[in-house]
């Protein structure tokens, strides 16, 4: 069974897709069960994906990229998060943020920053949540304060990937206070995590993605030049909500290939295992359910493929977006659920696949903004 197949991947995006797969075949899968056990920070797995040409290379060749695009990412996402979700976000987040800065920053900022992520040499972090706040971009209360050529900033981000890893991230604060115009009150901001007044510090162990680490940060006093404002004054909230757009299609092939393991999964598991004198999937209502299981999943591959043109067009990028992450990644949710019925008592043991792979899709449906809020755009931006 191969559920991702190439067909309806652009043909520009295939062979990177096809490297991907091996990469995965080869790196990924064999060491997923041990990273998830021990919850340890996937160094060399990370390191052989920079080798491989495979990590931060959304970043363009003129600054040491291979300038994917996003239906290339979104080809390398579902191969990544079959083989398994905690490695996969690990590699993805050594560059994150950094399509902010290459898209909307100068060109000294690129050359000290981006170029080092696209050779292997840092890796850098977004800053948004906090500890009370996550999908409300206009409700952060961490500020930045200009003080002559200098912005001061005060207070915390929470699940933060790369904040203790990261050599810098990109860090959105509020610098206004205009109650009429509360979406032009924040900015962005290129915070290298050795400044002083920089303090972060890992999330104790999560149920999930347990290869991945996540920080809270906290930010007291923390100075940084105003060269590492990103484009201008006010301009985060905006630059933010286009990142997203891209963001969204890439976690919807999160969910995809999180949906693909768990119905290849299950599909073994009926066909070799027997029970009342008959293999499991000769039950007409095994098959049945592995039915919607497949039916669900082609519905939502299409439907991330067709978005991922539209936002990549700029095509209404926030519907097509919101449309894609929220049935992608809810379809990961109901088919990982079905092959956990379907593997019985069995599937609660730690080392099967399908209970990593149920704890690791309920992650999907929080991060890039939770489902209930992709709901209010879908509706609110809807043709």
């Amino acid at each position: 069974m191969d559920l991702l197949e190439e067909t309806i991947v652009p043909e520009h995006a295939r062979d990177v897709k096809a490297e991907a797969r091996e990469f995965a075949s080869e790196h990924i899968e064999p060491n997923a069960q041990e990273y998830f056990q021990s919850g340890e920070y996937p160094e060399e797995i990370l390191e052989a994906g920079r080798e491989a040409n495979l990590v931060a290379q959304d970043i363009p060749e003129e600054l040491g990229g291979r300038g994917f695009d996003l239906p290339q990412l979104l080809a390398i996402t579902e191969e990544f998060y079959r083989a398994d979700a905690g490695i996969a976000l690990t590699l993805q987040l050594a560059s994150f943020g950094c399509e902010i800065t290459y898209s909307h920053g100068t060109d000294e900022q690129c050359e000290e920053y981006i170029r080092p992520v696209a050779e292997g040499e840092q890796r850098s972090g977004l800053a948004v949540s906090e500890p009370d706040t996550g999908s409300d971009l206009a409700g952060m209360e961490t500020t930045a304060e200009k003080e002559g050529d200098e912005y001061v900033i005060n207070g915390e981000k929470y699940w933060i990937g790369n904040g203790v890893e990261a050599d810098w991230i990109t860090l959105y604060a509020r610098t206004g206070d205009d109650e009429d115009n509360p979406y032009g009150n924040y900015s962005l901001f290129i915070v290298p995590t050795d400044t002083d007044g920089y303090e972060a510090e890992h999330i104790p162990e999560k149920m999930a993605m347990r290869a991945s680490k996540q920080a809270h940060i906290e930010l007291e006093n923390c100075r940084v030049p105003e060269a590492n404002l990103i484009g201008e004054e006010g301009d985060g909230f905006w630059l933010l909500a286009d990142f997203f757009n891209h963001g969204r299609i890439a976690v919807s092939g999160h969910g995809l290939g999180l949906a693909a393991a768990a119905i290849e999964e299950a599909w073994e598991f009926v066909h070799d295992r027997e029970q009342f004198g008959r293999r499991i999937g000769d039950f007409q209502a095994v098959q049945h359910g592995l039915a919607d299981m497949l039916m669900a999943f082609e519905r939502a591959r299409a439907l991330t493929w067709r978005a991922c043109e539209k936002v990549e067009n700029g095509e209404n990028q926030g519907y097509w977006a919101a449309l894609s992450k929220t049935n992608a990644t809810e379809t990961a949710v109901e088919v990982a659920e079905r092959g956990m019925q379907f593997h019985g008592g069995r599937s609660i043991f730690d080392e099967r696949r399908i209970a990593r792979v149920y704890r690791d899709v309920r992650i999907p449906v929080i991060y890039e903004g939770a489902n209930e809020i992709q709901r209010n755009l879908i509706y609110g931006q809807a043709p």
